[in-house]
């Protein structure tokens, strides 16, 4: 398979879906909200309504990245985002963020959706590796990439400014072994259990030109 094709992906929590120009109305509001801009950098360029239109309608037309809308699988609700990109094919690595709205927090659907998409990066588009870089005062986001796999590679002391102090950046990343390590040990686990498991940086070619992410910084 390839980033060409934009997969609809389904789990007990959430519904992953290719974005049209529609959820540009939602995806506005969710980027206003404080929280998320307030684990988000600074943006050089202007965001409009009509610049978000134009880029979620043509996000299904990019054959180098894959951006998926989070939707509550109970009520189809658009809460927030997933996205593959800056892919690598000779390294088979993907750069990943996410976003996640007010209104689907607190239910384990970020770190579902997180899931369905990595998983999908590694079993159907092969990818080695995936990685992404947070903010490290976005504790909840590193927890949820730790569930998921992550592991830490490094920090960035002090890279950028805000709001009067210096922060720091965490880099992170899962390999294709390591997940399918993880999903073998998850799906023992889930046998024995009579149950089963729960289901970055700035992106230049965004319009905001921004991580857009409340759980990925």
């Amino acid at each position: 398979m390839s980033f060409s094709v934009k997969p609809t992906l389904t789990g007990d929590r959430t519904v992953l879906r290719p974005f049209t120009e529609a959820d540009a109305e939602g995806m506005w509001e969710i980027i206003g909200d404080p929280e998320v801009q307030s684990f988000t950098g600074d943006s050089p360029n202007e965001l409009t309504p009509q610049r978000l239109r134009s880029w979620y309608g043509t996000r299904s037309d990019q054959p180098d990245r894959l951006d998926l809308a989070v939707t509550d699988r109970a009520t189809g609700e658009l809460v927030g985002e997933v996205v593959l990109y800056e892919w690598d094919p000779d390294a088979r690595s993907c750069t990943f963020r996410t976003l996640i709205g007010p209104r689907g927090r607190g239910r384990g659907l970020g770190t579902e959706a997180t899931r369905l998409i990595v998983g999908h990066g590694f079993e159907q588009l092969a990818l080695h590796r995936i990685q992404l870089e947070a903010y490290a005062y976005n504790l909840r986001a590193l927890h949820v990439y730790e569930k998921v796999g992550f592991v830490v590679e490094g920090v960035r002391r002090e890279i950028e400014l805000r709001d009067g102090e210096w922060v720091d950046e965490v880099l992170m990343a899962l390999l294709d072994h390591q997940w399918a390590a993880l999903n073998s040990t998850d799906l023992n686990s889930a046998d024995l259990n009579s149950g089963s498991p729960s289901s970055t940086h700035p992106d230049s070619t965004h319009p905001d030109s921004r991580d857009l992410s409340s759980t990925a910084r």
